[in-house]
């Protein structure tokens, strides 16, 4: 029932690239001090949506529906590379992270005020 809402489907995506994105932030940190790795990010969530690249994506070759979410592709940041060619800076991936938490956050919000409101139409 909530899957027809356009809104709970931004919502899902919303969450969806919010969990891509602190993937990719961790995948960051865990390789801080790996000499020649380049930094990866994804565009912000509002870029995606308006592009409409928002495709289903499958999770494994025998899944047809695909499984939702932010298809964004992951590009190399525009960090300052360090003298070993490592552009991770810990403090622009903390900055990163609490943006996708705070994003992670809202997804769930609007999820929650959505079912809220459609409980509250049916009477219970």
């Amino acid at each position: 029932m909530f899957g027809k809402l356009e809104i709970t489907a931004m919502a899902q995506s919303m969450a969806a690239h919010a969990g891509d994105r602190m993937s990719l932030i961790a995948r960051n940190v865990a390789n801080a001090d790996t000499p020649g790795y380049r930094a990866l990010d994804i565009p912000d969530f509002a870029q995606v949506y308006e592009g409409g690249t928002l495709a289903l994506r499958a999770t494994r070759p025998g899944h047809l529906g695909g499984g939702g979410g932010a298809a964004a592709r992951a590009f190399a940041s525009a960090e300052q590379a360090s003298p070993n060619g490592n552009s991770v800076s810990i403090e622009a991936e903390m900055v990163k992270a609490a943006g996708a938490r705070q994003e992670h956050e809202m997804a769930l919000a609007i999820y929650r005020s959505t079912s809220g409101i459609i409980r509250a139409s049916l009477g219970r």
